[in-house]
């Protein structure tokens, strides 16, 4: 019982550390990159679809994303639909595909963005220490119940407290590189 409150625990922080790596990978840099694309939805054909579901998203240079719809008749939909995104986003249409220039960041922009990143960190961390601060209450309800001895509960819980640490370390170092990538001109 008591390795299982460790696991889910672990299991929990793993889940809030891949949704703020999906929430950065969602952040625009100077760069052009597809997952910016991937909170985008597309009405194709009287339902909500991603954008990657109906066309190819590439990377041709550094500073470009190119969408070539898999149904050419998406195409003014695809383009509908990022121009209503809060991305701030202009594609250009070339009849056969969509061309996305991401001009870089003005200095003001990037301190935007950067705040916006360390935004999303810190909710992060808040739901690493709520999944701590449940389990926590598993492990003492559990001592209440004599279920678990002192040691093992003060064992448990220390425990549990390394492995917060360790999530929160990791979260920290994905704000660290996502902080340089928006900072690099």
């Amino acid at each position: 019982m008591s390795n299982q409150v460790i696991t889910e625990a672990e299991d929990k922080m793993k889940k809030a550390v891949a949704r703020i790596a999906q929430e950065f990978a969602a952040i625009r840099t100077g760069r052009a990159a597809p997952a910016i694309l991937d909170r985008v939805e597309v009405e194709y054909y009287g339902s909500m679809t991603g954008i990657k579901q109906i066309a190819s998203v590439a990377t041709p240079d550094a500073r470009t994303l190119s969408i070539q719809p898999y149904d050419r008749a998406a195409l003014t939909a695809i383009e509908r639909a990022i121009l209503k995104s809060d991305l701030g986003l202009t594609p250009t249409n070339d009849g056969a595909t969509l061309r996305i220039a991401f001009p870089p960041p003005t200095q003001e922009r990037r301190k935007e963005l950067v705040k916006l990143a360390k935004k999303e960190a810190e909710e992060g961390k808040i739901a690493i220490r709520n999944v701590r601060r449940d389990e926590q209450d598993k492990i003492k309800a559990q001592e209440k119940k004599s279920e678990l001895t002192q040691d093992e509960s003060k064992r448990l819980q220390d425990q549990l407290q390394k492995i917060t640490d360790r999530f929160v370390a990791e979260i920290d170092k994905l704000l660290a590189t996502k902080e340089a990538e928006i900072m690099e001109v």
